[in-house]
């Protein structure tokens, strides 16, 4: 088991930046100047945006090839998005002091999604290059 995980070490470390940056009560912050209204989940967007590509990442170097997988890609998206639900259940019910919702799990589905799709297009591109 500790073979398969080396190769995910940067996404496992992303994941628990998540799961702290998820669980710090926030307090007033959202009402600031600085922000405007979605900025919420732009920042979910472009969290796991970053992890699925770090999961892929990982997903490429532990089968040793060039591109990844259309069946490693749903795999890696249905990993993605239960750990955003996972997140969100905590806040739910665990971190009260946050609240969990669904419009944070579409962001951060969206967010999964992008990020796969930018390893996948990467991928062909720099294989199409190469041929």
């Amino acid at each position: 088991m500790n073979l398969k995980l080396k190769y995910y070490g940067p996404a496992i470390l992303w994941a628990l930046f998540i799961l702290i940056i998820c669980s710090l009560p926030l307090g007033s912050v959202d009402k600031s100047p600085m922000f405007f209204p979605g900025f919420d989940k732009i920042v979910h967007c472009g969290l796991f945006a970053v992890l699925a590509i770090l999961y892929c990442s990982g997903s490429i170097r532990r089968w040793k090839t060039r591109n990844i997988r259309i069946e490693i890609a749903i795999k890696n998206t249905i990993v993605l998005i239960s750990f955003g639900a996972l997140i969100e259940m905590l806040q739910k019910y665990v971190f009260t002091w946050r609240s969990g919702n669904w419009d944070d799990l579409f962001a951060d589905a969206i967010g999964a999604s992008i990020g796969i799709f930018g390893v996948l297009i990467t991928a062909l591109a720099i294989n199409h290059d190469e041929k």
